[in-house]
């Protein structure tokens, strides 16, 4: 163990001795380890917590600069303040409790996928910060007495958070990201087989899932990047649906679709409140039911929402006659970048979405595409618009 020396760290009981008979150095807690006020503590070589280690206050910290750290034994670290640093990732084989913050700095925080025990826990008012594609949880992570969290897990190089939003708090969940196919799955025992679904026409990708346990009753947002191949699952993004594998019915369930952001490459999409813990996976899928509406081309329009009174919102007078619609809005790249139910009006070129501009400000002018879609007449109406100053 190196402390700076300009930290002060007060061993209260604690019997630290060099671990023996592994490749690396090491060291073991057999006794009461704590820090006092601002003390810090930083860990250059592997952890074995057979001894209490429960702080208040404090930052500990696990680094290497050039390969990897284990923290392991029979006693649960509780730390306040806590840094993750090490370039070939610090393997967590027992769990590791965030009082505070958890600074994920450089390389992931690696938990097994196969024993889902020993995972960091994030408890009541505790966040994390620094995540990234090269600095997140690579397997398992933990809530503890929280009602709404963004799971900061992926998978190698590949950030895929989940976020939770539930309607009471949770005592515990936990979540992990699965860069697998749900038909045949390598990490996880079992085949939860995509053509096995309870409504007619429901699809499911099969590029990737995620577990999610919890017993509240929740919406789940989930993501997609390029590898996920959205595209390839439904034409349309209106038709994207979460969807789990029901434990009861041992078959694919459509959870609903209450919000939906991004393009092709990337976004999320929000379900319906379901009871995560009686669904083995969850996974991105669809109903491809829309793709076999009529399709009608509408005219195109000019927006200059300057000011002037002369075109300053879209009015599209199939909207304002049947209001249970659903427009959505493309940029040139294929993303979205505003949609709406119910649209009768009102769109002068500012964005309601978050993952390609800025919520509520303005799209920078150029041709943008429409599609408003009416269940009740199964047609989807579409056309372009220019947007200028």
């Amino acid at each position: 163990m190196k402390v700076l020396p300009t930290y002060f760290i007060l061993l209260l009981g604690a019997f630290l001795m060099p671990l023996a008979g592994i490749a690396q150095s090491g060291i073991a807690n057999h006794g009461a380890m704590q820090l006092h006020g601002d003390g810090s503590a930083g860990f250059h070589a592997d952890f074995q917590n057979d001894g209490p280690f429960e702080n208040l206050e404090g930052l500990v910290g696990f680094y290497n600069e050039t390969g990897s750290l284990k923290v392991s034994g029979g006693h649960t670290p509780v730390l306040f303040d806590v840094e993750f640093s090490a370039v070939k990732g610090v393997y967590l084989e027992t769990p590791v409790e965030v009082g505070n913050n958890a600074n994920l700095v450089h390389g992931n925080l690696k938990t097994s996928r196969s024993t889902p025990e020993n995972y960091p826990v994030f408890d009541f008012d505790s966040f994390y910060t620094g995540e990234s594609s090269v600095s997140k949880v690579d397997g398992y992570a933990a809530l503890q007495n929280k009602q709404d969290f963004v799971f900061p897990i992926g998978d190698i190089d590949r950030l895929r958070p989940l976020k939770i939003q539930s309607q009471a708090i949770n005592a515990r969940a936990t979540s992990a990201y699965f860069a697998e196919d749900p038909q045949a799955p390598v990490s996880l025992n079992g085949r939860f087989d995509v053509g096995s679904t309870v409504d007619p026409g429901l699809r499911v990708g099969r590029s990737e899932f995620w577990t999610l346990d919890a017993d509240i009753p929740s919406r789940v947002t989930l993501t997609w990047d390029v590898y996920s191949n959205v595209a390839g699952v439904v034409k349309f993004f209106g038709d994207l649906r979460v969807v789990g594998w029901s434990r009861e019915k041992q078959a694919w369930v459509n959870l609903g679709n209450t919000a939906v952001e991004g393009g092709r490459d990337y976004g999320s999409l929000t379900s319906d409140y379901f009871v995560p813990s009686e669904y083995e996976i969850i996974t991105i899928g669809g109903t491809g039911e829309s793709e076999n509406y009529r399709t009608v081309e509408l005219d195109n329009y000019y927006l200059s929402p300057n000011g002037d009174g002369v075109n300053e919102t879209l009015e599209i007078e199939a909207a304002r006659e049947m209001p249970g619609n659903n427009l959505q809005i493309y940029n040139r790249y294929g993303q979205l970048v505003y949609q709406k139910d119910n649209y009768t009006g009102g769109f002068d070129g500012q964005s309601n979405t978050d993952l390609v501009v800025q919520r509520q400000s303005g799209l920078e002018p150029g041709i943008y595409f429409y599609i408003i879609t009416f269940p009740e007449l199964r047609e989807r109406h579409q056309g372009y618009f220019y947007l200028n100053d």
